[in-house]
């Protein structure tokens, strides 16, 4: 029996790493999330070959911009280590890391940005457990069910 694929929601900020960017590496670790919930759905939910919805943040207008695919099993965050990174975390060791992070594989571009204002006007067919539309929730990882992927892509 095969294991079902989940899917997810990642933001990044484009100025930091772009769709565009992970069009030119192919595959990226998607290190520096410093949000034990976030962290928990990538060390604990997170299997190579779930979807991605790609979604760029902090910028005008947000929005789902592509897909990807999760590549590998989450691993420590080598960021954690680095004391010169801005994610360096001190209390973090070798032996018992804090932070962990997934490989993240270019699907495709959207045919077409899907804004967040178009998003929230779907919020009633997207459900009250989207985290996405859901006040006060600014994780950076987030759960999307098969029904809600589905939906957010045909939106585009």
């Amino acid at each position: 029996m095969t294991a079902r694929r989940r899917h997810w929601l990642m933001k990044s900020e484009p100025e930091a790493f772009s769709i565009d960017d992970l069009e030119r590496v192919g595959t990226e670790p998607w290190t520096g999330v410093r949000n034990y919930q976030a962290r928990n759905f990538m060390r604990n939910g997170m299997k190579p070959g779930d979807g991605v919805l790609f979604y760029h943040s902090n910028c005008t207008p947000p929005g789902i911009v592509g897909i990807a695919t999760v590549a590998c099993e989450a691993y420590p965050d080598p960021t954690q280590f680095e004391r010169k990174s801005h994610y360096f975390d001190p209390k973090a060791t070798r032996e018992e890391p804090r932070w962990f992070n997934v490989d993240v594989r270019f699907e495709r571009k959207l045919s077409r940005l899907v804004p967040l204002d178009e998003i929230r006007r779907h919020a009633d067919e997207l459900g009250e457990d989207f985290a996405l539309t859901r006040r006060g929730s600014r994780l950076s990882v987030l759960p999307v069910s098969a029904a809600q992927w589905k939906f957010l892509l045909s939106l585009e």
